[in-house]
């Protein structure tokens, strides 16, 4: 197979390439924001919604179901029937379920319109990366516009809790999801005026089945893995693994006999998607899953809130926006993705790994340099991967490119996240049980990220004559 990545985009002027940009930064922004905002604020909203600890872990959990179920969906449809379409109806989803999220009277309408609100985020997130590649060509404009949206990857997880933790102090924690609507409904308006439509060049049929498939078979995991925190040999939690494993492998035969398959197989015998693939994998199962635990551990084992959780993390998130958007300057000649890639990885690991030895007499001082170093090789990462994502897949599809390589990213975390979540549990409920399972939990995940940067820099691409 053939995989092509160049290609001529038609001639915009400076100005309109400026403000698509901005548009898809702002709406991959309020994404992760709308995604990390339950982070600052799940104290009141499970007591006000009356949820328990399996409600309380669905509320965090439930948006990442939506999203990594239909990220790939997403991306093949941008391509087909239109990314602007598909980025302003994902925009317009996220709008009504934050509203269905700030008047929900109990936890299982809420978590039904997080569920729904990661469905809108993920068409919002494919298709702008599709955008970004039909709008920049290869070579050092796309490697700025890929700066700039791995800048805002990092913004709003910076952003995210604490504009609800604020908005939880002035008012209450719905106003946040209120703030969410308007601006996404802005942001919709705002890219229906400014960016032009694209879609494939050769659009093909909508694959239903397949799209129906991989969304049941990948919601059925994450279900399973939301549930399996409170214990994996549960009945249900067995019997949700076991409908996935069903689900995905009817996908896998679908996709395989399909006349239009929205996922072409032949794209994994292509070394660049997989290095994209497994590096987007590994940053979920490193260095996103956990983070993504950290606010649990911060509060249990040094006192520290919520809000004052999200304020350190700043020190990696703000620190990844400046790197990604500095990451344009590396020369790609020298250092080419699957390099930045893998050293991006090798540098996450490190800050991951700088997080362990922890004990009673820890400071959140102790924390810093650590997540410093994590936030920089994060910049590099999310740039680079934004960037490979959609040059690794052929001309046309590269929304579809952006689908997979972000299901691989959510669903990474969602494994990393479980496994965080069952060492650190696994070690017993003293406080220091607590220390010596975060130890063990950041060496772990350490771990995934070296084996997710051996793999990528073993994806040498082929010679060719």
């Amino acid at each position: 197979m053939s995989v092509s990545s160049t290609r001529t985009p038609p001639r915009q002027d400076t100005r309109s390439a400026r403000w698509t940009l901005a548009v898809v930064a702002a709406g991959t922004f309020l994404m992760l924001a709308a995604f990390t905002m339950p982070l600052a604020t799940i104290v009141p909203t499970a007591a006000s919604l009356d949820a328990g600890v399996a409600g309380r872990t669905w509320i965090l959990s439930s948006m990442s179901i939506g999203l990594a179920a239909a990220l790939l969906t997403s991306g093949a449809v941008a391509d087909d029937l239109g990314r602007r379409r598909t980025f302003v109806v994902g925009l317009v989803v996220m709008a009504v379920t934050a509203v269905v999220c700030a008047l929900a009277p109990g936890t299982a309408l809420f978590v039904v319109a997080r569920v729904l609100q990661g469905v809108g985020g993920a068409a919002v997130t494919a298709s702008g990366l599709g955008i970004i590649a039909h709008r920049f060509p290869q070579g050092p404009a796309r490697a700025k516009a890929s700066g700039v949206w791995g800048a805002s990857l990092g913004a709003g997880i910076a952003l995210g809790p604490v504009v609800a933790g604020l908005c939880d102090a002035w008012v209450s924690w719905r106003l946040a999801y209120a703030v969410l609507a308007v601006a996404s409904l802005a942001t919709a308006a705002l890219a229906r005026a400014v960016v032009a439509e694209s879609r494939a060049p050769y659009p093909r049929p909508v694959d239903r089945w397949g799209g129906l498939l991989l969304a049941a078979g990948l919601a059925s995991l994450l279900a399973g893995l939301v549930e399996g925190r409170q214990g994996l040999g549960d009945p249900a939690v067995l019997a949700l693994f076991g409908g996935a494993a069903v689900l995905l492998v009817a996908f896998i035969v679908a996709e395989r006999r399909g006349r239009a398959p929205m996922l072409d197989l032949g794209l994994l015998r292509h070394r660049p998607f997989v290095a994209a693939t497994v590096a987007a994998f590994a940053t979920g199962m490193g260095v996103i899953a956990l983070f993504s635990f950290i606010a649990v551990f911060l509060d249990a084992g040094l006192g520290i809130d919520a809000l004052g959780a999200a304020l350190l993390l700043m020190a990696w998130s703000v620190t990844s926006v400046v790197a990604s958007l500095l990451a344009r300057r590396i020369p790609e000649r020298r250092f080419p993705g699957r390099v930045q890639l893998a050293t991006g990885l090798v540098g996450v690991a490190v800050g991951q790994a700088a997080l362990t030895a922890v004990g009673p007499g820890t400071t959140w001082l102790r924390f810093v340099p650590a997540l410093v170093v994590a936030g920089v090789a994060s910049g590099i990462l999310n740039a680079a991967l934004g960037r490979e994502a959609v040059a690794s897949v052929p001309v046309g599809r590269e929304a579809m490119g952006a689908g997979a390589n972000n299901t691989a990213r959510y669903v990474g975390s969602a494994i990393g996240v479980t496994v965080v979540a069952v060492v650190v549990a696994a070690h017993g409920p003293t406080q220091q049980d607590l220390y010596d399972g975060w130890n063990v939990a950041a060496l772990l995940t350490a771990g995934f990220s070296l084996v997710g940067a051996a793999v990528v820099a073993a994806c040498r691409p082929r010679s060719r004559p």
